[in-house]
């Protein structure tokens, strides 16, 4: 029987000391979810303004806010980064994500999306990609489990922080936060 992960597994040294709703209230800034999925600011911020992948700890309301994505935000980029690099129209990528939208991170580590250049399809069980290979037409998936290891190891590098601004502790501030503190 295979172990069904929590979020604590996935990403418990990001969340050091912080409660077990973390995921609900730690998130990370723009230029290091940019960073960690290999994504512009620009289409992050493109993403967002369409409805894409919203921020779901903090969304910007002006100018001089600031968004902050979850771990399944940066989880979702990743996957419509790597959707989009192997060629998935945008607008088929925008029903995929309408699909996972309301599923948290233990339900999207058993998935895997495959597609045909057409359409994407989610399968959860060996037999369904079977099934889909069955017809056989190429296809390429994506095991959205398989990429928890890299996100976390990539996401440590950057310090989160609350909607209010407590930041994780002993994170070092980036550029961008050193400037805004001396302007401060």
């Amino acid at each position: 029987m295979e172990q069904q992960l929590s979020f604590d597994d996935l990403d418990a040294e990001a969340f050091d000391a912080v409660s077990a709703v973390a995921d609900d209230t730690r998130g990370w800034r723009g230029p290091a979810a940019c960073a960690v999925v290999g994504i512009t600011y620009r289409q992050l911020d493109y993403w967002a303004r369409t409805e894409l992948v919203q921020p779901s700890i903090a969304t910007a309301s002006g100018s001089g806010t600031v968004r902050l994505y979850s771990f399944r935000d940066l989880l979702v980029l990743r996957i419509v980064k790597r959707l989009l690099d192997a060629g998935i129209s945008l607008a088929n990528i925008r029903t995929a994500v309408a699909a996972l939208r309301d599923r948290g991170v233990t339900d999207l580590t058993g998935l895997t999306l495959v597609s045909d250049g057409v359409g994407i399809y989610e399968c959860t069980t060996a037999s369904e990609v079977v099934d889909l290979l069955a017809g056989g037409q190429g296809v390429f998936g994506i095991a959205v489990g398989a990429s928890l290891p890299s996100l976390r190891e990539d996401i440590r590098q950057f310090p989160s922080e609350t909607a209010t601004g407590e930041r994780q502790p002993g994170a070092v501030d980036d550029e961008l936060a050193k400037r805004r503190n001396r302007v401060a």
